[in-house]
């Protein structure tokens, strides 16, 4: 079993020894990052010529802060060696793995990543690349990690020859964000993505640092131009695949959702002829369709709607259903004529006097809800009446048996 040796221990050892004894082989510096060969055709004579700073391990940094041997101390009887020591060491650091999960401190800058204390026998490294999951352009080390601070890492490499691991954060915000979407797509909420991109087919968005497709048919009210970059929409999913790396999201469903939460059965709404269909209409409503069956515009048969509506005609209907979950909603102008076939004659009138109309049409439907309760009520005290009659037919039955 590895012995492990306390700061204390260790100071009291070396201190316990002459300094003549504790002077180690040169150890190779562990090594940095491959830079490009772009990048080292840049470097000055000067800078290359510069002495590198040493990467400072733990051992390092607690044998910077030893004062020298005691003096006068008998070190004769010491059967303890710095080849013992380094052992004894080596024994007692953990073992890590590729893909491994841990806890680090940044100590260092460099030009193309940073320093990481894992508590390895040399601090690991972390490249710019792998600092954070949302990176500017122009972003350096030092934007995405501050010296000191401490973070997760997952190791990405096995050691090198001087026992460096290479160490990532990107990683683990990559895997943390598509656990938060794949949570947002099973509740189906709603929230907000900034446009960072268009293109033909639609815009860009990021969702928790990751890229999202919004296809351009389901961007509400709309087209994916230049002056969509920056500004923030209500998404919902409509694909999540970790898989293939594939986020779709929609608009449109989000803005749906927002306004059937304010609709009910018998409002009036107003909109815009879409399309015309052999069974009907569909009815552009903000950012929705109604349909607009064909049995619902007028009392009387209609035979060719066209002659009835054009598509970009404005309307106004009345809503008689509606499926929020699925953001459907039935429409009728039938129950907005003043007369029967009043659409057909004169749909301008019948559009003008909506409002009146469909007051009306809430008063009947109110009376007659009225009445029904009413209806319902007198058969329940008839009931009433009668079971009573039956519970003291039933007593008196118990009584002749007993």
């Amino acid at each position: 079993m590895a012995r492990l040796i306390s700061p204390i221990a260790l100071l009291a050892f070396l201190s316990a020894t002459p300094a003549v004894a504790f002077t180690p082989a040169a150890r190779k510096c562990p090594t940095t990052f491959i830079r490009s060969t772009a990048v080292e055709a840049e470097t000055t004579e000067a800078t290359a010529s510069a002495p590198k700073k040493p990467q400072l391990t733990r051992f390092d940094r607690l044998k910077k802060s030893w004062k020298g041997p005691m003096p006068n101390v008998d070190t004769s009887g010491v059967d303890f060696s710095y080849g013992d020591f380094e052992a004894i060491l080596d024994e007692s650091l953990v073992a890590f793995n590729r893909n491994d999960i841990v806890k680090g401190t940044v100590v260092q800058y460099e030009k193309a990543g940073a320093l990481i204390d894992i508590g390895a026998k040399s601090s690991a490294y972390l490249p710019l690349p792998e600092a954070a999951l949302l990176q500017g352009q122009t972003d350096g080390i030092e934007d995405l990690v501050e010296l000191d601070s401490e973070h997760e890492f997952q190791i990405i490499s096995d050691e090198d020859e001087n026992g460096q691991l290479l160490v990532s954060r990107k990683r683990i915000q990559y895997a943390a964000a598509w656990e938060k979407v794949a949570s947002l797509q099973v509740t189906d909420d709603v929230f907000d993505a900034k446009v960072v991109a268009v293109n033909r087919g639609g815009a860009i968005c990021l969702v928790e640092g990751l890229r999202a497709f919004l296809p351009g048919s389901h961007l509400t009210g709309r087209i994916p131009d230049d002056g969509l970059i920056g500004e923030t929409l209500p998404l919902k999913f409509l694909e999540v695949n970790q898989e293939n790396n594939k986020l779709v999201v929609s608009n449109r469903r989000a803005v749906v959702e927002a306004q059937m939460a304010d609709l009910s059965r018998g409002d009036l709404i107003s909109g815009v002829i879409l399309a015309l269909k052999p069974y009907g209409a569909f009815v552009q409503v903000g950012g929705m369709s109604g349909l607009l069956h064909i049995s619902q515009i007028s009392y009387d048969r209609i035979d060719d709607l066209s002659a009835v509506f054009n598509p970009g005609d404005a309307v106004k209907c009345m809503i008689i259903d509606h499926d929020k979950v699925n953001g459907r909603i039935a429409l009728s102008t039938k129950t907005l004529e003043p007369e029967p076939g009043d659409m057909l004659k004169d749909s301008g009138r019948v559009f003008e006097m909506a409002e009146e109309t469909a007051a009306k049409y809430h008063e009947r439907m109110e009376a007659e809800r009225v009445a029904r309760e009413e209806a319902a009520r007198e058969i329940g005290l008839g009931l009433g009446d009668d079971l009573d009659d039956i519970g003291e037919m039933s007593d008196d039955l118990d009584s002749v048996l007993s």
